[in-house]
């Protein structure tokens, strides 16, 4: 996670997307596409060869992302660039990556086509896209909140139109992940039921 490609590339998005900078945006999706393609296949690649494939714990903690990786994903994304754009700059990157998790998503992407299973792969590439764009859109929030100068001038019709279709993007990024949720919720109460049904049965009746 420290030494991941992945964190510079998604907040130099948001910051071209905030001023309207096209080729910087341009640019900054290309060298993350690279990227995340390069750890998806040395990803796949360690599990093809690897001879230990039992899905463990921080395996399958990443295939079904829910409302809270959101969350995780875009404020720790906000932490991340008001360290950055203030005057006495830290260097919150290593924290960030370890927060929101860039590589272990694109881990058990691959280890979910190594294996074959689709399901863990579309699970992981998911929460992989949440991190990535929630990372981005709090960058981009921030750098309209500090009203950065804009690079390229662009007319108030298209700035509607960029701003309806990151309105739509977070929509249906939201949406899975809420049925996520309210899933692990209602598995969580049924589990809790049959605890509650073996302590009345069994232990208090001895």
């Amino acid at each position: 996670m420290l030494i991941s490609p992945l964190m510079g590339p998604i907040l130099r998005a948001g910051f071209a997307l905030g001023t309207f900078d096209f080729p910087l945006l341009k640019k900054s999706i290309k060298n993350l596409l690279i990227a995340t393609l390069i750890s998806l296949v040395v990803s796949f690649l360690y599990f093809l060869l690897s001879p230990f494939k039992d899905a463990q714990s921080e395996l399958l903690a990443r295939i079904s992302p829910n409302i809270y990786d959101v969350l995780i994903a875009f404020f720790g994304g906000l932490v991340g660039v008001i360290a950055i754009t203030r005057v006495n700059k830290g260097n919150p990157i290593p924290g960030v990556a370890i927060a929101t998790a860039l590589m272990p998503p694109l881990c058990t992407a691959g280890y979910g086509l190594a294996i074959g299973n689709i399901s863990f792969f579309a699970g992981a590439i998911y929460l992989y896209i949440i991190n990535c764009v929630f990372i981005c859109l709090s960058t981009f929030a921030i750098v309209k909140y500090l009203r950065y100068p804009k690079v390229h001038y662009v007319d108030k019709l298209r700035e509607k139109r960029i701003g309806q279709s990151i309105t739509l993007l977070t929509i249906i990024l939201i949406a899975p992940s809420l049925y996520f949720a309210y899933n692990l919720l209602q598995e969580k109460k049924f589990s809790d039921r049959i605890k509650q049904f073996v302590r009345h049965e069994f232990a208090e009746k001895g």
